[in-house]
């Protein structure tokens, strides 16, 4: 789980949420060193529901939010390894000085999958019913309607969900969600996937640290 690829300001209130742009070429260079190749949840949940083929060694490289670097970096770092990427993308981001349209339709191109992250990532368990499923239902029909793709996996903002939330999902149709909870995503759970946070801390040696403490 990505997030800002960049160097943040010294005033940057959260600056582990960044990844510097060589860090991330290292680790996906260390991912390919080591057998791993990446997919989609898509194909992920392909091979949990009907057995289709995996790479041996499958990774989801997730991205949320949707900010112009992972048009700029994480793209061309995807692209040398011939990967796709997953876009959490939040509706009100796609705007110039975040990621325009034209730039996701060419992630889509590049075979990135693009995935639901609300419309204006708000903490979702404090929302009435209205507003609820018009954030978690509402951005799927937006997302699909924008770029003409199926939209079949959510994201919760800032990790953050209960029952409520995730009964919502499950009604607006999507297959699964993501949070940020520390691990690996199981097919027993599949609205509650976990996912390893990728910190600016980490350079490669964490980033590795980090996959063998999972068992990735």
């Amino acid at each position: 789980m990505y997030h800002v690829l960049g160097v943040p300001s010294p005033s940057q209130p959260y600056p582990q949420l960044f990844v510097k742009p060589a860090d991330l070429a290292g680790q996906l260079r260390w991912l390919a060193r080591h057998g791993y190749h990446a997919v989609t949840l898509g194909q992920v949940f392909r091979y949990w529901r009907r057995a289709v083929p995996l790479p041996r060694k499958p990774v989801v490289v997730s991205f949320d939010d949707g900010y112009l670097s992972d048009y700029t970096v994480a793209r061309p770092a995807l692209q040398r390894y011939g990967w796709p990427g997953v876009l959490n993308l939040v509706v009100d981001n796609v705007t110039p000085g975040d990621i325009t349209a034209s730039q996701v339709r060419a992630l889509i191109a590049d075979g990135w999958e693009i995935d639901a992250h609300t419309i204006s990532h708000v903490d979702l368990t404090g929302l009435g019913t209205a507003q609820l499923r018009r954030e978690v239902a509402g951005s799927r029909l937006m997302l699909r309607h924008m770029f003409g793709r199926p939209v079949d996996f959510f994201c919760y903002p800032v990790g953050r969900y209960d029952a409520q939330v995730v009964a919502a999902v499950r009604a607006a149709g999507y297959l699964g969600a993501t949070t940020v909870n520390p691990g690996l995503g199981a097919p027993s759970r599949p609205y509650t996937l976990d996912r390893i946070r990728i910190d600016y801390s980490d350079g490669v040696s964490g980033f590795a640290k980090k996959m063998q403490r999972y068992g990735a």
